[in-house]
């Protein structure tokens, strides 16, 4: 039976701006069929096994001919199964959304299309500029540049559109800005008009230039914008001067480096592109479960069974391997018989959704404030601490100097993770080696500890970063290796904190 062919709009760049109908579709796909100018953190919607085919077209370099992307999408159909061709912006404005359907549907096959954000509306709106507006612009059109005005026949009538509607938007016209400013000015637009150009619009990377219409290609050309950019003509651009919110964001252009498990990454990627930053992934850490059996099922028998009086976690992975151990074991947070210890929100937050609420977590979220936050005197009492492979030894010796008797129990190992297992690794060096980061970020030793074995022989590329720490553990482990002391360092080590204490650096070094 043949299959269904889905042609989604993926937006305009940014992963959140995808429709809920789009990640419906693209967790139930098959087969991805993306493009270039597809976000390639919307393929993670799809399933882990789902085939990835990359169709990206550049101006100079096409993967493959239109005719035989049409070709691919009937045959993945005929074979079955959900087909998802996943399209920059929306697929029938300027997407040949429509050629793929004629496609579709003279070879029978069947196929529905899913709608996306436009680029023609989005970039204006991440720039600032309202593509209509009450007072300036009552009318707009939306207008291919990507052609070349100068030959004898053309699929935009210029002439007509230079003076038709209030607001022009032009897509794919960067690369033929001089040639269509010329034409307009000729047939009536007054040279004076705003222009702005949009480049990578709604992303991290976007760039702004705003101009005459009469010189808006020699300052594009001077500031180096390039495709993919969105010309913006109208009066309408002059709001961007009170409405631009995007590039005002504290982090904004900022290229930071995320350095946390590939699992981890999200929940900092996201805190830093919401606050303008472009969070490029570089994971220095894999978490493996790792523990000794006989070891680990006598710790748990004995909580079990109430001999321990406390349970101390300091990271998110001890919580949630110590609770995978539990359920393979047929047990869960019932057999958790003593006071439970965190050392963070964090982890507080793992522990709840185990069903585990924490008696103790400190003001300070180190093993110094734990151990402040526990009893002076500790005598008699037996403390159990999932943790990992060569932690730090400070919580258990300090607490043995109390008088507890504790049971310090290895459940997982941080180890750097090998390409196979995090496809990001080795573009993030790349971008590190190139001198394309502005910052890099560290929450915890074993990631400055990994990136510094990563690197090998050479970490001047990291030397030369700005480095951000989510504590002082942290940021002492990254003077010592890499000889200075870190530009930030949080002064609540959590990741929320990390990222204020970076906008408070930014605007510091601004002002």
């Amino acid at each position: 039976m043949s299959g269904r062919v889905f042609l989604v709009g993926a937006g305009p760049g940014d992963p959140g701006l995808i429709t809920v109908a789009a990640s419906e579709a693209l967790a139930r796909a098959d087969v991805v069929v993306y493009d270039r100018l597809v976000n390639e953190r919307l393929l993670d919607l799809a399933p882990e096994d789902a085939e990835r085919i990359y169709v990206g077209k550049q101006p100079d370099r096409h993967t493959m001919k239109q005719e035989e992307i049409n070709a691919l999408l009937v045959a993945r159909a005929k074979q079955g199964g959900s087909v998802v061709r996943l399209k920059g912006g929306d697929p029938f404005v300027f997407g040949r959304g429509g050629e793929e359907a004629q496609a579709l549907a003279e070879a029978d096959v069947r196929f529905e299309v899913v709608p996306g954000v436009t680029s023609a509306i989005a970039a204006a709106a991440y720039a600032g500029i309202p593509v209509t507006h009450r007072g300036l612009a009552a009318s707009v059109a939306f207008v291919t540049g990507h052609e070349d005005p100068a030959k004898g026949e053309q699929d935009v009538d210029w002439e007509k559109l230079a003076t038709a509607v209030d607001t022009l938007v032009l897509m794919m016209g960067v690369g033929q800005l001089d040639r269509i400013a010329e034409r307009l000015i000729a047939a009536g637009r007054s040279a004076d008009t705003a222009v702005a150009v949009v480049e990578w619009g709604t992303l991290p990377r976007q760039r702004t230039v705003t101009a005459k219409l009469s010189t808006i290609a020699a300052q594009v050309a001077d500031a180096g914008l390039s495709s993919p950019a969105l010309v913006v003509v109208g009066d309408v651009v002059g709001l961007r001067d009170t409405l631009n919110w995007f590039e005002s964001r504290p982090l904004y252009g900022q290229r930071v480096l995320v350095t946390r498990t590939r699992q981890q990454a999200s929940e900092l990627s996201r805190a830093l592109s919401e606050a303008g930053a472009e969070a490029i992934e570089l994971p220095t850490i894999a978490i493996k479960e790792r523990y000794d059996e006989t070891q680990l099922t006598a710790a748990v028998s004995a909580l079990k069974d109430g001999l321990y009086s406390w349970l101390i976690f300091t990271s998110t992975n001890a919580v949630d391997i110590f609770f995978d151990v539990l359920e393979k074991k047929c047990l869960d947070a019932r057999s958790v018989r003593a006071s439970v210890a965190a050392i963070g929100p964090a982890t507080a937050q793992a522990l709840k959704r185990h069903g585990i609420t924490v008696d103790v977590s400190p003001e300070r979220y180190t093993a110094e404030g734990l151990l402040d936050a526990l009893d002076a005197d500790m005598s008699g009492q037996r403390v159990l601490v999932p943790c990992a492979e060569g932690a730090r030894a400070v919580l258990a010796d300090e607490l043995k100097e109390r008088g507890a008797d504790v049971d310090e129990v290895t459940v997982y190992v941080a180890e750097p993770p090998s390409e196979d297992e995090s496809p990001e690794l080795a573009e993030g060096l790349r971008r590190l080696r190139g001198g394309e980061i502005d910052v890099a970020t560290f929450a915890s030793s074993s990631s400055v500890t990994n990136l510094v074995g990563l690197l090998g022989d050479d970490i001047e590329p990291l030397k030369r970063c700005r480095i951000a720490c989510i504590g002082p553990i942290t940021a002492a482990t990254a003077e010592e290796l890499l000889g200075r002391a870190p530009d930030v360092v949080a002064e609540e080590h959590t990741i929320a904190g990390l990222v204020r204490a970076l906008e408070l650096f930014a605007g510091n070094e601004g002002g």
